[in-house]
């Protein structure tokens, strides 16, 4: 029996990164997990991969009628939603900066995804939830660049993380009612296609694991746990919280 046995998910950016570890990790403990991402072919293939307990859901998180439109095939199929994870995220390296030198192109496509998109996905999500009246776990992805000087010089991305953190404690409070918990995973340096680009290059790389007490930088399978833990029932009492799985970068 598994800890996640009938519960249905969706994990936006499940296609790949630590959107797919947690949507490995989902599988394996026996949820139905729709893999919610804009390309089309990856969330099709890794759904594939997954079997029979994932499926894609196609859609473009900055769009409000495509985020709706996901879940409302999400209701169509299964009536109700018990937990949404929402890990799509961008982060523009080599274009993000100082907010004197920053590009408000670069600030708005960054929000765009990063809190618009988040903020659009626990919209419907949430609405889901409600009227399917079983309550409901929502976990968002902050980062310890929200919080610290970790973040000098990323001022969109960093900005934006900070956004979803303020934004999940606010859902908290005023989504109990309906019986949603609402819990934010604050991850340190994960290896991901997000962020390779950063870690070709041995010098970021060699900083930013040494920013990490324990030694060294995360991994998507690094973020699978928690993320099992406060979609299931054994974390009932959680919400309103931050839970920091960063190798111990935030205490430095």
């Amino acid at each position: 029996m598994g800890r996640l046995d009938g519960k249905i998910t969706v994990i936006t950016g499940g296609a790949s990164g630590i959107g797919r570890g947690a949507a490995e990790a989902f599988v394996r403990e026996g949820a139905m997990v729709g893999l919610l991402d804009r390309n089309s072919a990856m969330a099709e293939q890794v759904a594939g991969e997954l079997g029979d307990l994932a499926f894609p859901l196609v859609a473009d998180q900055t769009n409000e009628a495509s985020v709706a439109a996901a879940f409302e095939e999400v209701r169509r199929r299964f009536g109700r939603l018990d937990a949404l994870l929402t890990y799509a995220a961008v982060q523009l390296v080599g274009e993000d900066a100082p907010v004197h030198e920053l590009d408000l192109d670069v600030w708005e496509r960054t929000y765009a995804v990063n809190a618009r998109g988040v903020f659009l996905t626990c919209k419907h999500g949430a609405k889901l939830m409600i009227e399917a009246g079983n309550g409901g776990s929502i976990v968002n992805t902050g980062s310890p660049t929200g919080l610290t000087m970790s973040g000098a010089e990323y001022t969109a991305y960093g900005s934006s993380k900070a956004a979803v953190m303020g934004m999940t404690r606010i859902m908290a409070h005023d989504l109990a009612r309906y019986g949603i918990r609402v819990n934010g995973i604050v991850p340190g340096s994960i290896v991901t296609p997000l962020t390779k680009k950063l870690y070709d290059d041995p010098e970021i790389s060699a900083k930013l694991t040494a920013l990490h007490p324990i030694g060294r930088v995360g991994t998507p399978e690094d973020m699978a746990g928690i993320a099992v833990f406060l979609a299931s029932d054994e974390s009932k009492f959680a919400t309103g919280a931050h839970f920091f799985v960063d190798g111990g970068i935030s205490v430095r």
